[in-house]
């Protein structure tokens, strides 16, 4: 199984993100995955990207995933205290901090300002993930890692001059429907978790 199944540090977790204008859902693992990749072999999943598929590098901090709770008190009458309900969610807005580099992270920017639906995908992995030479996941049963794929914007993208440290990015991205993850390879197919 190529589900994450142990406790580890998620230090080789990557972002990349593909420009979407249909109206894709995040409802069919399928549909998801070939937003990121050529195809599905046997032998594991093509991970070489399309032209489209852009790595976000650099990556210093990654936001929680998922959705928050919304809690709802209800007064009930005769009652001491009040009953509680969950309440429709907010989609969470994620931070990611940047090591900056202005010619890796330059069409961060315009994508902010053309204001462009894009699909993103978290993957989540604490070790460097066994491919071959043309960039296809070999050990699938082996490797473990979990994606979340969502669809939003960048909303801001804020840049920090340090003098002391790296210089920094702040890319905050607005969330269009929910996470679908988390998927991974379990014999081949892309899947969520039985």
């Amino acid at each position: 199984m190529a589900h994450i199944t142990n406790i580890g540090a998620s230090k080789f977790t990557t972002l990349d993100y593909v420009p979407n204008t249909a109206n894709d859902s995040a409802d069919a693992a399928a549909t998801l995955h070939g937003l990121f990749c050529t195809s599905v072999p046997s032998t594991g999943v093509d991970e070489t990207p399309e032209s489209a598929v852009v790595h976000v590098g650099n990556v210093r901090e990654f936001p929680s995933m998922g959705t928050p709770a919304n809690i709802v008190n209800v007064p009930v009458y005769g009652q001491a205290t009040s009953s509680q309900i969950a309440g429709q969610s907010d989609a969470p807005s994620l931070e990611f901090s940047l090591n900056y580099v202005p010619n890796e992270h330059g069409d961060l920017e315009q994508l902010r300002k053309t204001a462009a639906r894009l699909a993103f995908r978290v993957r989540i992995t604490d070790a460097d993930l066994t491919t071959n030479g043309d960039g296809i996941i070999t050990a699938d049963d082996a490797d473990l890692f979990a994606d979340f794929i969502f669809f939003g914007t960048i909303a801001s993208f804020e840049i920090q001059p340090g003098l002391t440290d790296a210089m920094q990015a702040t890319m905050t991205l607005t969330i269009d429907g929910d996470f679908a993850g988390p998927f991974s390879l379990v014999s081949g197919a892309y899947s969520l978790p039985a």
